[in-house]
């Protein structure tokens, strides 16, 4: 039941994630992996099933109105007209490779979604490409945190460490809406 649970959670998170929401799915998968690297590990897996099933919704609403989808994107924090066309000319120099360059810079997935439909991208392919893209970040995060909650669970609680993780989280995250400002 409890693996039903978090499963559930994570795929939740993932189409959120891939859809409106703004706060990536990493800070739940690390949060499963400082309890336990399998349920990170699984966690991860359930994340991009939810990222593939928001960002076909997304891919669908920008091949039926990409402009109407462009004005909701604007509305989510930290997205904003400069950042839309930074990932509109990220796909045109590297195509659908620049899924994987995103993560790693802090632009949201959804843009590039919305921005590969508009160009023409089949679903098929980018479900493919994303597949990876996807998993690749949230793997180095989870194992990376989780790696070191285990090496601090030597010494604190689990509970002090969740205090510490959500604590992180919170300041990386004021950190990323003072810098990506929106």
């Amino acid at each position: 039941m409890r693996f039903r649970k978090s499963s559930s959670i994570a795929t939740a998170w993932g189409i959120a994630e891939a859809t409106f929401f703004f706060i990536v799915p990493d800070v739940l998968l690390s949060w499963y992996s400082i309890q336990s690297y399998k349920k990170g590990m699984f966690g991860c897996v359930f994340a991009v099933l939810g990222a593939l099933l928001g960002g076909a919704l997304v891919w669908w609403w920008g091949q039926g109105d990409v402009g109407a989808a462009r004005d909701f994107l604007n509305q989510i924090p930290a997205i904003n007209d400069a950042l839309i066309a930074k990932v509109q000319s990220q796909i045109e120099e590297s195509g659908l490779f620049a899924l994987f360059i995103g993560p790693f810079q802090g632009t949201p997935y959804k843009i590039y979604v919305l921005e590969a439909a508009s160009m023409g991208y089949g679903l098929a392919i980018l479900m493919l490409v994303s597949i990876p893209a996807r998993l690749v970040r949230f793997l180095v995060v989870a194992l990376f945190v989780g790696f070191i909650g285990q090496l601090l669970r030597k010494r604190y609680t689990l509970r002090t460490i969740r205090i510490a993780h959500l604590s992180c989280w919170a300041v990386f995250y004021a950190w990323y809406f003072w810098v990506m400002g929106s």
